[in-house]
């Protein structure tokens, strides 16, 4: 077991079910809503859209994932964040600069960990974009381990997502997705200070079902932390099954978007609360019950100490 300090494993106790297991609702969305619905141009429009999923599903999540522009501070004084549920917020800006095969990522301007911790986030996630095999990939491995020593400085738990990119082609093939994502997690998570890896489903999504349970597995036990599967905007019945197969491979939980809300952006009024009251929160309902029962405790990972005298050096 790993012993982190009393911030950071406060921070996954908050964001965890009673049992250490994950549900995030991921709502850190920017640029692919705003192309999505052209209405989210306006930040007000984008904002209240995030607002509203967030009040409506937030209660059926261990935890919610929001950006700092349009929803996280938003969400809190709208009152539309239950006190009683974490807050992680997004550090990095929408996309990448460098060339697409030596992606690099940045934060968001005027935006840092530790404005993070003083507006009460129990958690950040950073999203790189990582290819082990490209140009950029130590400087990826440096910048991620510099925001990991700001997160230790302020105590704050650090959620890593990496996404995986091709270095030719399109897309990468089903056996290199597999490799990339793998050793993704072998690597950045030997990273001192990162707390929870938010990965990809190990596979392309047109791999077969037979080949889910060994790809999982290879992730397993390659991550040195608790790892979340993401949605990556898959419809839900793929994405249940996925999160199933992960589960029993040893994931700690999930971090879902898309996969529960996606037929809410382009609704407006009523029609939108409909849908997010009816099929979006009945989604994320079952998929909340499937990581409680199925998935591994983050507990089984990390534990802390706390001598009468901690607070002397702390």
């Amino acid at each position: 077991m790993t012993t982190l300090s009393i911030g950071k494993l406060r921070g996954l106790q908050t964001c965890a079910s009673p049992r250490g297991t994950f549900t995030f609702l991921a709502l850190d969305h920017r640029q692919n809503l705003r192309k999505a619905n052209p209405r989210f141009q306006d930040d007000a429009e984008l904002s209240r859209f995030k607002l509203e999923v967030t009040t409506e599903l937030a209660s059926h999540a261990t935890a919610v994932l929001l950006d700092p522009e349009v929803s996280a501070a938003q969400a809190i004084a709208a009152g539309a964040l239950p006190g009683d549920r974490g807050l992680v917020v997004a550090l990095e800006s929408t996309g990448y600069t460098g060339e697409p095969t030596a992606r690099r990522a940045q934060i968001i301007f005027g935006w840092s960990v530790e404005k993070a911790k003083r507006m009460g986030a129990q958690m950040v996630k950073l999203l790189v974009y990582y290819h082990p095999d490209s140009p950029a990939a130590t400087e990826i491995e440096n910048f991620t381990a510099s925001v990991a020593v700001e997160c230790q400085k302020h105590d704050l738990s650090l959620m890593l997502e990496p996404l995986s990119y091709p270095l030719e082609g399109d897309k990468l093939s089903a056996a290199e997705k597999r490799r990339v994502v793998v050793e993704t997690a072998r690597r950045l998570t030997a990273l001192p200070g990162v707390d929870l890896l938010k990965a990809e489903f190990p596979l392309a999504a047109d791999s077969p079902e037979s080949e889910w349970a060994a790809a999982c597995a290879d992730l397993n036990a390659a991550s040195r932390v608790p790892w979340i599967v993401l949605s990556a905007a898959v419809s839900f019945d793929r994405y249940l099954k996925q999160v199933i197969a992960a589960c029993q491979s040893g994931a700690s939980g999930i971090a879902v978007g898309r996969a529960v809300w996606q037929e809410a952006v382009p609704l407006e009024g009523q029609a939108r609360l409909d849908f997010l009251r009816s099929a979006a929160r009945e989604r994320l309902q079952r998929l909340n019950a499937l990581c409680a029962a199925l998935a591994r405790p983050w507990s089984e990972f990390f534990t802390a100490k706390a001598p009468f005298d901690w607070y002397k050096t702390y």
